[in-house]
């Protein structure tokens, strides 16, 4: 969501609950969802629809995901994240020189997928752009790199806020130390496994600071949850 906008994403998925699956995530996560259940018709379907990104499937009934992404791009450049089981170097490289944005292999990771999405959105110009996140009780602001709760408010460093933003913005998510870490390194403040457990530790006594206990759970071996 950038301001008011809700941006559209259309599911070419033939899996009926795989497709349900990656319905219920984006809802939650406050995108426009269609998903398309006629196969025979998805051209048509991605012209009626005019979605901002499309998740597609490469196996489908009678026909088959490269090429309805090569007729994608004979008319327009909207984003295509395929979304596949068929890992293989040569799947991805096909997908991706003809037009995919990204390539993504089941089973996927929840977290991760929304991630790739986001950022293919940002690089067509139609990421989200919040300014603050409210989760638990507690704001985060990155206008001013605070966090406040009952009045009261704590400031963070470049690093801190830009781990509470990956928490934050995925609120009710397991998010993995893996992913935090790779962004952080995107956004060239690399950082190693311990210093992100370092940097954990100083987010949660600011925020015992202004009266916040236990608002980041760790997932052993996994990562960590607001």
């Amino acid at each position: 969501m950038k301001g008011n906008i809700v941006y559209k994403i259309l599911i070419v998925e033939d899996s009926s609950s795989i497709r349900d699956e990656l319905v219920v995530l984006l809802e939650n996560n406050l995108y426009e969802v269609v998903a398309v259940t006629d196969f025979a018709n998805i051209l048509k379907k991605v012209e009626e629809v005019s979605p901002d990104l499309i998740l597609l499937d490469i196996i489908l009934p009678n026909i088959n995901g490269i090429d309805i992404c090569r007729e994608i791009r004979q008319k327009n450049d909207t984003p295509i994240i395929f979304v596949t089981s068929k890992a293989t170097t040569e799947s991805e490289l096909n997908a991706i020189l003809i037009g995919g944005d990204d390539y993504i292999t089941k089973p996927y990771n929840a977290a991760v997928l929304l991630a790739r999405i986001t950022s293919v959105l940002k690089r067509y110009g139609k990421g989200k752009n919040n300014t603050s996140y409210i989760c638990k009780g507690c704001k985060l602001n990155l206008l001013d790199s605070t966090i406040s709760y009952n009045g009261q408010s704590t400031e963070l460093t470049k690093n801190e806020l830009r781990i509470c933003y990956n928490l934050f913005s995925k609120c009710g998510q397991i998010v993995p130390r893996e992913y935090i870490i790779e962004d952080l390194w995107d956004n060239e403040m690399f950082i190693d496994d311990n210093t992100l457990s370092v940097n954990i530790t100083r987010i949660r006594g600011k925020l015992k600071d202004i009266g916040v206990e236990d608002l980041i759970k760790t997932k052993r071996g996994i990562g960590y949850k607001i």
